[in-house]
């Protein structure tokens, strides 16, 4: 049960006005419409701000470079479902019988769907300062845990420069099949190199998630292969 304020319906740090846009926020499209897809675009971008926001100012010293990365880092998929999970938001997401069956509830896609739909619903219900005090406090331990001059580039980006600097041929990632619904697909991508000669797979819900997962793979066995 969510519980209700004399005010309306309050939930995730924030007194819904307008209870219908919490349950749009957490219907999934395989649930009929009113959907949360265009909530979630509104909350997408909203929580790139937010978090864009609160790095530029805790971080005065910190570059585009860094504080980009820092951004990629807190508002990935896997970073908003693990948030949705701690908000014990799958549960309360309503699914279509097929998506109910194969447990989408605790799928990282939907997950951080509903949660980026949840913020555009709150930007809707209060407006962006409204906005900000709920959603802000979700991030707090990731940003606590981040340190301006120890945030990583990306698997791709490392693997690209560690090729590079030895002057060896640049990766080929090959698409070996995708599949699951429109709105969750799962990619598979095999990432491979010349020289040395090895490869790797991986798997995400876009190709890029993939890439940089097969990438990572491939990284791993580089620093294994170390003498």
């Amino acid at each position: 049960m969510i519980p209700t304020d004399a005010g309306g319906v309050r939930f995730a740090g924030h007194v819904f006005r307008d209870g219908g846009l919490l349950a749009q926020a957490l219907t999934h499209r395989s649930a009929g419409a009113p959907h949360n897809e265009r909530l979630e675009f509104l909350g997408d971008a909203l929580v790139g701000l937010i978090v864009a926001e609160a790095l530029y100012l805790r971080w005065p010293k910190a570059d585009e470079g860094v504080m980009t990365r820092a951004r990629a880092e807190l508002v990935r998929e896997s970073s908003l479902a693990q948030i949705a999970r701690d908000l014990d938001l799958g549960p309360r997401i309503t699914l279509g019988p097929g998506e109910m069956k194969s447990g989408g509830h605790r799928r990282d896609s939907i997950l951080s769907d509903a949660l980026e739909a949840l913020v555009g619903a709150i930007y809707l219900d209060g407006g962006f300062d409204a906005c900000c005090t709920a959603v802000l406090p979700w991030f707090e331990p990731a940003l606590a845990g981040l340190a301006a001059g120890r945030i990583g580039k990306d698997p791709k980006t490392r693997l690209q420069e560690w090729l590079q600097g030895r002057q060896r041929p640049l990766p080929v990632y090959d698409l070996l099949s995708e599949a699951g619904d429109e709105h969750a697909k799962v990619f598979h991508v095999r990432c491979t190199l010349v020289e040395p000669a090895l490869s790797a797979p991986g798997e995400g819900s876009s190709r890029r998630a993939a890439e940089q997962a097969a990438a990572g793979a491939v990284l791993a066995k580089l620093e294994a292969d170390k003498p």
